[in-house]
């Protein structure tokens, strides 16, 4: 029995790998630097876990049960339970895949956060609140669509939303808005100052623009049409790893007039980093267009996927040779006979 040698990734993977890894820690980087010290110092409240923190923090002040020198702590504290709470729920309705792409966001923004409150002393870097609120929400945004714009999740409140997509088809975009509102709303329980809910109300808006101008999420879908020598593998893996549909259109190269497969299949924005990385491996040198849609609704997306039967692997190449080459038109000849 022959053993299966593992293959060495290629430069080109390790440097691709690296760099994802390092867009996921910047990105989380970035996020737990804005709420360390431009939201949470100035007493802000915001959604997300760290609105949960927030909340919970606010509410042992208000019992007078929250020690003095654990008021820069419990935040953080809050978040890494919330996080790990979702984050088990989430593997199991998710599955493990979800959980591998999940889990360094999980632990890296609620472990950036703890490190800054560390250095800062739970001091914020602006006093004006207005000030504060603007600028944090804009480098919260920033931090979060790095992290979503490569495929990956942030976990906490991102967990619930991709849950009830999954079962209920709820667009993740509303539902992660609504949710984060409720945890905003939710601080007129414990405080008394309603100016700081409308603060975090403005800090949920300018983080939701500057995410979907930097990386949309929601309806909107991503249009891929490809080209390429080998379609037929690449057919297979939109088929079965990414689980969505693809159309085979004829196609005719414009200089040499070679028969060819164009593919055309539409996949969410999180899909695409994946689709596009799988096409590099399977054809370096696939051609590729890529265009957003509004909103997609059929198979695959408000529907049930399907899955490619075998007795029709292999037959888009019959179906090519039934198509016949098209013929040059003939250069007409300038003099008359």
């Amino acid at each position: 029995m022959e053993k299966t040698i593992a293959k060495k990734p290629s430069k080109a993977q390790v440097k691709h790998f690296l760099i994802y890894c390092l867009i996921i820690l910047g990105g989380n980087a970035i996020a737990a630097a804005a709420s360390a010290f431009f939201i949470i110092p100035n007493g802000l409240v915001m959604g997300g876990t760290t609105g949960v923190g927030i909340f919970v923090r606010n509410l042992l002040a208000k019992n007078g049960s929250l020690n003095a020198q654990w008021t820069d702590w419990i935040v953080n504290i809050t978040v890494y339970t919330a996080n790990i709470i979702l984050f088990l729920v989430g593997a199991i309705l998710l599955g493990k895949k979800f959980a591998a792409a999940t889990l360094a966001g999980t632990l890296l923004y609620p472990s950036f956060m703890s490190l800054y409150t560390l250095i800062s002393g739970g001091r914020p870097i602006v006093t004006d609140r207005l000030l504060a609120v603007i600028i944090g929400a804009l480098i919260f945004g920033v931090g979060l669509a790095m992290v979503v714009r490569v495929g990956a999740s942030t976990g906490g409140t991102d967990i619930p939303p991709l849950i009830c997509h999954k079962f209920f088809g709820w667009p993740v975009s509303v539902t992660m808005w609504c949710l984060d509102a409720c945890i905003v709303f939710l601080q007129l329980f414990v405080v008394s100052d309603v100016e700081l809910i409308f603060c975090g109300i403005l800090i949920c808006l300018i983080s939701s623009m500057v995410i979907d101008k930097l990386s949309p999420i929601g309806m909107k879908k991503t249009q891929v049409k490809i080209v390429s020598k080998k379609y037929r593998a690449i057919r297979e893996m939109i088929l079965s790893e990414l689980n969505r549909g693809v159309t085979v259109l004829f196609g005719q190269t414009g200089y040499l007039k070679e028969k060819c497969f164009v593919l055309l299949t539409i996949v969410s924005n999180r899909e695409l980093v994946k689709l596009k990385n799988k096409v590099q491996e399977i054809d370096p040198e696939a051609f590729m267009t890529i265009s957003v849609v509004s909103e997609v609704r059929g198979r695959g997306f408000s529907s049930e996927g399907i899955r490619l039967p075998k007795e029709l692997e292999g037959k888009d190449e019959e179906d090519l040779a039934e198509v016949p080459a098209q013929q040059p038109p003939q250069e007409r000849s300038s003099e008359q006979p």
